[in-house]
């Protein structure tokens, strides 16, 4: 597999995010199978793994912490505050008090005394962001984190916290399509020598063709509430869908490895975290960092789906009014 820098360190290219294994998606897998599942992503190359005190209420902290303790030494761990549950609801919160509680709790969750990678989930913008900052500053110097990453910033906001403390990584969505990034951050990191850790690069599903039907989703599946998989976006996207299978076909490769492998050409800087519940897409996933694919292929697929082509926003309107990055 590739291998690419994050923290001054080298991991290999693609990593595990595993919101799925206990948020977000309906019902999560049991323990044992999410534990499996963590583990054989170690066996067959992960070392970036990435959580976050949100997922589960601290749920996939715990669990995390109980499947690869015996591994910790060998792993790049990440993990988010600033988002957490409160009272079952989910809370945004930047405030250092709130952040240096939320470490203590992630660590013992965790089973570890620090943790590689801790961004700030949200930016609070009822705090500044040079407060939140300043505070995971401090956690740096204590030696309870390794580095400071920030998630689903904008590029005004990424510059505003490294004034305070070097920035390590910027989380956000990015794929084929999701291109936000690409109107400031990306070059932002760039310039400051950030990763870029791009979180759901198959579109949540869409871009592997596992998407049917919307109506199929579970209750609790996030994506019930999204534009894109709504009428009449859902049906506008698919119009398209079918000639990104073509693509991967003449790639010999899978739609899902198609989208990956985009996003890996798109800069040596760029770290997708593409999560799942499945062993047999993990591998499938793993597998498109070790993929050749002509660069043609992957220019056709960036023009075949991009801001102009999709249909629908990424968020509701009530979740999108809680996220800094710049929009089209």
């Amino acid at each position: 597999m590739q291998r690419r820098r994050i923290c001054n360190i080298e991991v290999p290219a693609i990593g595990l995010g595993c919101m799925n294994l206990s948020h977000a998606y309906g019902t999560p897998p049991d323990a044992q199978a999410a534990t499996a599942l963590l583990q054989r992503a170690f066996d067959i190359g992960v070392r970036h793994f990435d959580t976050a005190a949100l997922y589960g209420f601290g749920a996939n902290e715990r669990l995390v912490g109980k499947a690869l303790r015996s591994l910790r030494n060998d792993i790049h761990l990440a993990s988010k505050c600033g988002m957490t549950g409160v009272d079952g609801k989910r809370v945004i919160d930047g405030r250092p008090e709130t952040l240096l509680k939320t470490l203590d709790e992630a660590l013992q969750r965790l089973q570890t005394d620090h943790i590689d990678l801790y961004y700030l989930h949200r930016w609070d913008n009822n705090v500044p962001i040079e407060d939140s900052v300043g505070a995971l500053s401090r956690m740096v110097e204590s030696g309870k984190i390794g580095a400071i990453g920030l998630s689903e910033v904008s590029a005004t906001t990424l510059r505003k916290a490294h004034a305070v403390h070097p920035i390590a990584a910027v989380q956000t969505e990015y794929s084929l399509w999701t291109r936000n990034a690409e109107i400031a951050v990306l070059d932002a990191c760039r310039e400051l020598g950030a990763a870029f850790v791009a979180f759901s690069p198959v579109a949540r599903g869409f871009l592997a063709g596992s998407v049917k039907n919307p109506g199929n989703f579970a209750d609790k599946d996030i994506r019930r509430q999204m534009p894109r998989f709504q009428s009449p976006h859902f049906d506008r996207n698919t119009q398209w869908l079918g000639d990104i299978a073509a693509l991967a076909q003449e790639a010999g490769c899978s739609m899902a490895q198609l989208a990956l492998a985009w996003l890996l050409a798109q800069g040596e800087y760029i770290l997708p975290i593409p999560g799942t519940t499945s062993l047999a897409h993990l591998e499938e996933n793993l597998g498109a960092a070790s993929l050749r694919i002509d660069s043609d292929i992957l220019r056709r697929a960036g023009e075949l789906v991009n801001h102009n082509t999709v249909s629908g926003a990424r968020y509701p309107a009530a979740t999108q009014v809680e996220i800094d990055t710049e929009e089209f």
